[in-house]
């Protein structure tokens, strides 16, 4: 199926289409509900009480609540629920109390992933929502259910995690989820997976709907509770979607469009580890921090990085669209193709991860930490040492 061929099927589909709007109506509605019940509960995300934000008020942060809602209402009415699907949904309303409780009482994050993958049992071992098969551009071989089945919960658990790490800032994680989704929604419609295509349109619908109240200055925040639930359905719909086919992208294809946020927590937990910290400790190296320290505005960072995802997600696009080995056989003119549309993508990524992790002398400009040229190691040992001050 072509391209083209998948829009239109998408656009024709009813599920897909009326799941999409009434899922974004939703959430339009329901969040500023939801922030009075934040209000009441006293639920809120206080800058600096817990880890470093980029907010400078408490900001109501249980959002989450509505796009739960918002996925699961519409999936309840137009979706034909069976087999795995059910399995997903059966396990969102438990994602969601656990991120609910983290937001209102608090977690550890050992204790909640744990719960995580507890949650992930339900549709990957419940009901049988495992992949058999690893797929690459180049190669691709068959996996064992002793080694699919715990690879697929660490899959759903860890994209879960990452959803949950880049929500640090306002309209960040719910753009990039909605880029995802969207991806996904095509990519499950040109396999012909119309039921886990919806479920991404819908995901895509309540996420759009809750960037009307998540723009910068939100008014709210999705917490937890919102992060666990779509990295959840995010991590899960990869598995029905795509990775359960025997597409050589079938592996390729949801690491591209998840590829910003894996990107970010990679280097975050580098830098921890570099400087002898805890993986999971609280600090500001996250990509947006880095745009906001070099002087780009929150609306000018989130959508520096929604591009970069976007583009990246279009790349994997390209993948199933046009196969540098379509049914197995090399195709040169699609491998040119392939290649050169992937050097420019690779070059434009290091390029941002070049200017995001190496610190350079304007940044301690701005900080005020010294004028003269720095030496090569003793600039990311004072901005580390000045960000952590106090903090261990």
């Amino acid at each position: 199926m072509s391209f083209w061929d998948t829009l239109e099927e998408l656009a024709g589909e009813g599920a897909v289409v009326w799941g999409l709007v009434s899922a974004l109506l939703i959430v339009v509605l329901l969040t500023p509900l939801v922030a009075r019940v934040a209000i009441r509960l006293g639920a809120f995300d206080v800058p600096d009480k817990d880890r470093p934000r980029v907010h400078k008020k408490p900001i109501p942060r249980i959002g989450g609540l509505a796009i739960a809602a918002g996925i699961l209402v519409p999936a309840l009415i137009f979706l034909d629920i069976d087999g795995p699907l059910e399995g997903i949904i059966v396990g969102i309303p438990v994602v969601a109390a656990i991120g609910l409780y983290d937001d209102v009482r608090g977690l550890s994050a050992s204790r909640k992933m744990l719960l995580v993958l507890a949650a992930a049992c339900i549709p990957v071992i419940g009901y049988d929502m495992h992949f058999g098969r690893i797929g690459l551009p180049f190669v691709s071989f068959d996996v064992e259910p002793w080694l699919g089945i715990p690879l697929t919960l660490l899959w759903i658990a860890v994209v879960a995690n990452l959803v949950n790490l880049i929500d640090g800032m306002d309209a960040l994680a719910a753009g990039i989820v909605a880029i995802a989704a969207a991806s996904f929604a095509v990519l499950a419609m040109s396999f012909g997976r119309v039921q886990a295509a919806a479920l991404a349109a819908i995901v895509c619908g309540a996420t759009l709907g809750f960037l009307r109240h998540n723009y910068h200055p939100a008014k709210i925040f999705m917490g937890d509770t919102g992060a666990l639930t779509l990295g959840f359905v995010l991590g899960a719909l990869a598995v029905e979607g795509v990775l359960k086919t025997p597409a050589t992208i079938a592996l390729a294809a949801p690491l591209l469009i998840m590829a910003v946020p894996i990107l970010d927590t990679s280097f975050v937990v580098a830098k921890r580890l570099k400087y002898k910290r805890r993986p999971w400790a609280p600090d500001q190296n996250h990509f947006y921090h880095r745009f906001l320290r070099i002087g780009l505005s929150q609306r000018k960072t989130a959508a520096y990085l929604h591009v970069w995802a976007a583009v990246l997600a279009g790349y994997a696009m390209l993948l199933r669209f046009v196969p540098p080995r379509p049914l197995g056989v090399w195709d040169t003119g699609n491998a040119i193709i392939c290649g050169v549309a992937g050097l420019f993508v690779l070059a434009g990524s290091v390029y941002m991860v070049y200017e995001l992790e190496i610190l350079k002398a304007r940044h301690f400009q701005v900080l005020g930490l010294r004028r003269s040229p720095p030496s090569e190691e003793e600039p990311e040992e004072a901005v580390e040492e000045l960000m952590h001050a106090g903090r261990d």
